[in-house]
């Protein structure tokens, strides 16, 4: 006989038989119900998507917990019908909608159009492709109350997702996250009004691009430096991505001329056929550009991911090889730039701020105390970075905020990652380096010489579907249970909780509050020292996440290499620790 949960999952499934669903749909539920194989079938029926820390984001396929019309439909749905909850009072609603280059994001995209205009709202659709910063500025500057992106990030080409953005331009956080889960939750596939009129549908196109590229061109603070430097030899790549939509685009503005494509990758594919994994934080992904860099002995390497919110920098050491320069280092090279192009310009007047999130950097925070900036610690995604901005709106001046995912929004004029205007910036620290007769990898050396050392790497394991949910869950509980006396031969201090916002210190016992407004599935660990671990589950993808970070010691630059071996070799002995 059956277990429950089969049987469960089999009367979930049946349902998609109905003349509700198409007849392809039909068919496909059809045969994962013959297969003898259930477990296809499982992870296709056994849960509903749920709004996480990027949205919507699932395998492409039929099922509740797959990517399709109908789960794509519920969402938007259920959106539609919060907004009219939430904004009643307004005479006209206004969404924006973007979508990236994944097989089905048209699909998506123009499927969700129709549901928002069926149910009265008007909606801004892109004609083709474009890169989350800018659906996040549109979002802003059309008066939208509401947005939506289809895009998987830089996840597998199977994957697609859709994000959610509120009337500010950033992704949806508390109270409305939980709210619009709920209303999603009740949405019946009859519910869904798939066909609205046209005459609530208009399409955005290169008005807004303009608009937007005069935005970034304002995040330049040195125009006299570009313009001494601006032959330098950059290499940018959009991995088959909507980068190539606007980001060489970007350079241009900065006035940067010397801009250098790799062919193959500036075809747009959902099925990114030159790389396993459109991942600019994999040196697969970067491959074909670095080659193409040191045939000719480019200055600075730049990717995107398919969406083109996050930036992927690479740049040559002093040994000749190019080397990719990690997330928390491509958020340090930014915020000491800014911090020291604004203290020499006398533009620091006591009120900015920058936001890093709790797993990235203790250096970022570093850097801001030594410069009297006050600076935020978040959870993982730029929601919650945008969330600081607007409390602040008014009172203080955001000048940057990033995360070690490769992740930075040097403006608040968009409200999330923002690769488009991050490489434009890169390619200006980097002409501001060699202007002072450095490399950038230099530069970043330097950063270590004045404010310390410090070396992250970060681990994931990875856990598919229903069993490997549970076993990740299991993991958290081990931890929370026991957690370590000891970790890379320094005892342990701190352990903090963000799921009860308690920071025990293991040695004296003291307990502290965490400053967080809600909680999350997050453990950090902290030893004497100066060591920390922090683990999380990802909320996008099928997997649980160890960040590393140890502190070393720098005196020159001529000691980088063995600063970095001996905070590896550490780093590695706490992963054999912790069975990793």
């Amino acid at each position: 006989m059956e277990n429950q949960e089969l049987l469960e999952v089999r009367a979930k499934a049946q349902e998609w038989l109905s003349e509700t669903y198409d007849e392809q749909t039909r068919a496909q539920v059809q045969a994962l119900l013959d297969s003898e194989d259930t477990t296809e079938l499982v992870d296709s029926f056994y849960r509903s998507l749920e709004f996480g820390t990027g949205g919507l984001r699932g395998i492409m396929g039929v099922g509740t917990n797959r990517m399709n019309i109908y789960t794509v439909g519920a969402a938007t749905q259920g959106l539609s019908n919060y907004l009219k909850k939430n904004f009643a009072d307004l005479d006209e609603i206004k969404v924006a909608i973007g979508h990236d280059c994944r097989n089905n994001s048209r699909l998506f995209s123009e499927t969700s159009a129709k549901i928002f205009a069926a149910n009265g709202i008007k909606a801004y659709l892109f004609d083709d492709l474009r890169p989350t910063p800018e659906l996040s500025y549109a979002i802003r500057e059309l008066g939208c109350q509401s947005g939506i992106i289809l895009t998987a990030s830089h996840n597998p080409k199977e994957y697609n997702g859709y994000k959610a953005y509120w009337d500010d331009g950033s992704q949806i956080v508390g109270p409305h996250d939980v709210n619009i889960v709920n209303e999603v939750a009740k949405i019946k596939p009859e519910d869904i009004k798939f066909d609205g009129p046209d005459e609530l549908i208009e399409i955005l196109g290169e008005e807004m691009d303009n608009k937007f590229l005069a935005e970034v061109k304002k995040v330049s603070i040195s125009p006299d430096v570009v313009e001494r430097h601006k032959d330098i030899k950059i290499v940018y790549t959009p991995i088959h991505g909507t980068g190539v939509k606007l980001i060489p685009a970007a350079l241009r503005e900065f006035g940067f001329t010397n801009i250098i494509n790799i062919p193959e990758q500036d075809v747009v594919s959902g099925d990114f056929p030159t790389v396993v994994s459109p991942n600019p934080e994999e040196t697969a992904a970067m491959e074909m550009a670095t080659k193409k860099a040191a045939e000719i002995d480019a200055d600075v390497v730049m990717a995107s991911d398919p969406d083109a919110d996050r930036i992927g920098v690479a740049v040559k050491n002093d040994k000749g090889e190019y080397v990719i320069v990690n997330g928390n280092q491509t958020a340090l090279l930014f915020i000491y730039y800014i911090i020291v192009k604004m203290k020499e310009a006398g533009k620091l007047k006591g009120n900015e701020f920058i936001v890093k999130t709790i797993v990235s950097t203790e250096m970022i925070a570093e850097i801001a105390r030594k410069n009297n900036i006050e600076y935020f610690d978040v959870y993982t995604g730029f929601k919650f970075i945008a969330e600081i901005i607007r409390d602040l709106e008014g009172k203080k001046k955001y000048i940057g905020g990033g995360e070690e995912s490769f992740g930075f929004m040097p403006s608040d004029f968009v409200r999330d990652k923002d690769a488009v205007s991050s490489c434009a910036l890169m390619a200006e620290i980097t002409a501001w380096a060699i202007d002072q007769g450095k490399t950038l990898y230099e530069l970043l050396q330097d950063i270590y010489l004045e404010y310390g050392f410090s070396r992250e790497k970060m681990k994931y394991v990875l856990r598919k579907g229903k069993t490997g949910a549970e076993e990740i869950q299991q993991i958290m509980a081990d931890f929370r249970q026991t957690p370590p006396s000891e970790l890379g031969g320094s005892k342990m201090e701190w352990v903090k909780d963000y799921s009860t916002l308690i920071a025990k210190n293991l040695i004296t016992g003291e307990e502290k509050k965490i400053d967080q407004k809600i909680t999350s599935n997050v453990l950090q660990f902290f030893t004497q020292d100066g060591t920390k671990i922090s683990v999380r589950p990802s909320g996008t993808e099928p997997k649980i996440k160890f960040y590393f970070e140890v502190a070393g010691e720098l005196k020159s630059r001529d000691d980088f290499d063995v600063a970095e071996q001996t905070a590896d070799a550490k780093i590695d002995a706490i992963m054999e620790e912790l069975g990793l």
